[in-house]
Protein backbone atom coordinates (compact mmCIF):
# COMPACT_ATOMS: atom_id res chain seq x y z
CA UNK A 1 0.00 0.00 0.00
CA UNK A 2 1.48 3.48 -1.02
CA UNK A 3 2.22 5.79 1.66
CA UNK A 4 1.01 9.62 2.39
CA UNK A 5 1.92 12.08 3.98
CA UNK A 6 0.55 14.18 6.42
CA UNK A 7 0.03 17.23 4.49
CA UNK A 8 -1.77 15.36 1.82
CA UNK A 9 -4.68 14.66 4.14
CA UNK A 10 -4.35 17.83 6.59
CA UNK A 11 -7.97 19.73 6.87
CA UNK A 12 -8.25 23.22 7.80
CA UNK A 13 -12.04 24.36 9.13
CA UNK A 14 -13.40 27.72 10.19
CA UNK A 15 -16.61 28.55 11.88
CA UNK A 16 -17.91 31.86 13.56
CA UNK A 17 -19.39 31.39 16.90
CA UNK A 18 -22.98 32.78 17.62
CA UNK A 19 -24.89 32.22 20.77
CA UNK A 20 -26.42 29.24 20.49
CA UNK A 21 -22.64 27.92 20.94
CA UNK A 22 -22.21 29.37 24.34
CA UNK A 23 -23.43 30.03 28.12
CA UNK A 24 -25.25 32.91 29.54
CA UNK A 25 -21.62 34.50 29.60
CA UNK A 26 -20.63 34.80 26.23
CA UNK A 27 -18.29 31.46 27.11
CA UNK A 28 -18.00 28.71 24.08
CA UNK A 29 -19.02 25.63 26.11
CA UNK A 30 -16.53 22.64 25.41
CA UNK A 31 -18.45 20.50 23.94
CA UNK A 32 -18.64 22.55 20.96
CA UNK A 33 -15.57 22.62 20.43
CA UNK A 34 -14.78 19.37 21.33
CA UNK A 35 -17.42 18.03 18.21
CA UNK A 36 -15.39 20.87 16.28
CA UNK A 37 -12.49 18.56 17.37
CA UNK A 38 -13.98 15.16 16.21
CA UNK A 39 -14.99 16.23 13.39
CA UNK A 40 -11.59 18.42 11.90
CA UNK A 41 -9.42 15.14 12.98
CA UNK A 42 -12.32 12.30 11.60
CA UNK A 43 -12.10 14.31 8.07
CA UNK A 44 -8.06 14.10 7.96
CA UNK A 45 -8.34 10.51 9.04
CA UNK A 46 -10.94 9.93 6.00
CA UNK A 47 -8.51 11.65 3.34
CA UNK A 48 -5.76 9.25 5.00
CA UNK A 49 -7.81 6.28 4.68
CA UNK A 50 -9.98 7.30 2.03
CA UNK A 51 -13.06 6.14 3.44
CA UNK A 52 -15.16 5.89 6.50
CA UNK A 53 -13.56 6.06 10.56
CA UNK A 54 -14.62 5.80 13.69
CA UNK A 55 -13.60 7.69 16.67
CA UNK A 56 -12.22 5.45 19.36
CA UNK A 57 -11.02 8.01 21.58
CA UNK A 58 -9.94 11.29 22.51
CA UNK A 59 -6.71 11.33 24.45
CA UNK A 60 -5.47 14.71 25.19
CA UNK A 61 -8.24 17.52 25.32
CA UNK A 62 -6.70 20.96 27.28
CA UNK A 63 -8.63 23.67 27.31
CA UNK A 64 -5.50 26.69 27.35
CA UNK A 65 -7.77 29.90 26.44
CA UNK A 66 -11.82 30.36 26.40
CA UNK A 67 -13.34 31.13 23.38
CA UNK A 68 -15.96 34.05 23.19
CA UNK A 69 -19.21 34.31 21.35
CA UNK A 70 -17.98 36.60 17.77
CA UNK A 71 -14.80 34.65 17.39
CA UNK A 72 -13.98 32.72 14.54
CA UNK A 73 -12.92 29.17 15.35
CA UNK A 74 -10.14 27.94 13.03
CA UNK A 75 -9.21 24.26 13.37
CA UNK A 76 -6.02 22.43 12.37
CA UNK A 77 -6.00 18.58 11.96
CA UNK A 78 -3.21 16.64 10.85
CA UNK A 79 -2.39 13.24 11.02
CA UNK A 80 0.66 11.95 13.60
CA UNK A 81 0.23 7.94 13.37
CA UNK A 82 -0.84 5.45 11.19
CA UNK A 83 -0.60 1.22 12.18
CA UNK A 84 -2.72 -1.20 10.33
CA UNK A 85 -6.18 0.18 10.99
CA UNK A 86 -6.00 2.93 13.24
CA UNK A 87 -4.50 6.83 13.00
CA UNK A 88 -4.21 9.43 15.64
CA UNK A 89 -5.06 12.96 14.14
CA UNK A 90 -3.35 16.03 16.25
CA UNK A 91 -5.97 18.88 15.87
CA UNK A 92 -5.12 22.46 17.08
CA UNK A 93 -7.33 25.20 17.67
CA UNK A 94 -7.44 28.84 17.47
CA UNK A 95 -9.74 31.44 18.26
CA UNK A 96 -9.55 34.98 16.09
CA UNK A 97 -11.23 38.32 16.05
CA UNK A 98 -12.44 38.32 12.75
CA UNK A 99 -12.47 42.45 12.37
CA UNK A 100 -8.52 42.51 13.20
CA UNK A 101 -5.75 40.39 11.41
CA UNK A 102 -3.39 38.90 13.55
CA UNK A 103 -5.53 39.12 16.65
CA UNK A 104 -5.26 35.02 16.94
CA UNK A 105 -5.30 33.15 20.79
CA UNK A 106 -4.30 29.63 20.46
CA UNK A 107 -7.34 27.77 22.60
CA UNK A 108 -6.98 24.36 22.32
CA UNK A 109 -4.89 21.12 21.67
CA UNK A 110 -5.98 17.85 21.05
CA UNK A 111 -5.22 14.17 19.95
CA UNK A 112 -8.12 11.83 18.33
CA UNK A 113 -7.89 8.17 17.32
CA UNK A 114 -9.70 6.85 14.70
CA UNK A 115 -10.14 3.51 13.27
CA UNK A 116 -10.73 2.97 9.44
CA UNK A 117 -13.94 0.97 9.21
CA UNK A 118 -15.15 -0.81 5.84
CA UNK A 119 -19.17 -0.98 4.57
CA UNK A 120 -19.51 -3.69 7.77
CA UNK A 121 -18.25 -1.63 9.82
CA UNK A 122 -15.36 -3.99 10.12
CA UNK A 123 -11.34 -2.75 10.68
CA UNK A 124 -9.90 -2.09 7.39
CA UNK A 125 -6.25 -1.51 6.48
CA UNK A 126 -4.71 1.93 6.27
CA UNK A 127 -1.95 3.19 4.13
CA UNK A 128 1.33 4.36 5.51
CA UNK A 129 2.28 7.61 7.02
CA UNK A 130 5.26 9.20 5.83
CA UNK A 131 6.96 12.35 7.21
CA UNK A 132 7.77 14.82 4.73
CA UNK A 133 10.07 17.12 7.08
CA UNK A 134 11.84 16.95 10.88
CA UNK A 135 8.78 18.59 12.36
CA UNK A 136 6.85 15.67 11.23
CA UNK A 137 8.71 12.92 11.86
CA UNK A 138 9.44 14.36 15.81
CA UNK A 139 5.06 14.31 15.79
CA UNK A 140 4.90 11.01 14.74
CA UNK A 141 7.68 9.89 17.29
CA UNK A 142 6.09 10.92 19.97
CA UNK A 143 2.78 9.71 18.48
CA UNK A 144 4.13 6.53 18.58
CA UNK A 145 4.99 6.54 22.23
CA UNK A 146 1.72 7.42 22.98
CA UNK A 147 -0.34 4.64 20.79
CA UNK A 148 2.02 1.97 22.97
CA UNK A 149 0.96 3.78 25.63
CA UNK A 150 -2.80 3.09 25.14
CA UNK A 151 -2.02 -0.17 24.56
CA UNK A 152 -0.63 -0.78 27.79
CA UNK A 153 -3.88 1.33 29.15
CA UNK A 154 -6.11 -0.73 27.11
CA UNK A 155 -4.45 -3.81 28.80
CA UNK A 156 -4.42 -2.44 31.84
CA UNK A 157 -8.60 -1.92 31.70
CA UNK A 158 -8.81 -5.30 30.49
CA UNK A 159 -7.05 -7.08 32.99
CA UNK A 160 -8.96 -4.54 35.54
CA UNK A 161 -12.32 -6.06 34.41
CA UNK A 162 -11.59 -9.19 34.44
CA UNK A 163 -10.52 -8.86 38.27
CA UNK A 164 -14.08 -6.95 38.53
CA UNK A 165 -16.24 -9.88 36.23
CA UNK A 166 -15.04 -12.75 38.65
CA UNK A 167 -15.67 -10.36 41.61
CA UNK A 168 -19.14 -10.21 40.37
CA UNK A 169 -19.52 -13.97 39.86
CA UNK A 170 -18.43 -14.21 43.58
CA UNK A 171 -14.95 -15.62 42.96
CA UNK A 172 -12.93 -13.06 44.40
CA UNK A 173 -9.21 -15.43 44.26
CA UNK A 174 -9.47 -17.33 40.80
Amino acid sequence: MQSKTPTGSAVTLGRLMGPQDANSLGNVHGGVIMKMVDEAGALAAMRHSGGPVVTVSIDTMSFQKPIYVGQLVVLRAELTYAGKTSMEARVEVQAENPFQAGDITHTNLAYVVYVAIDSDGKPRTVPPLEAENEAQALRMEQAGKRQAFRKQQHEAERLAQQVSDRDAKGNPHD
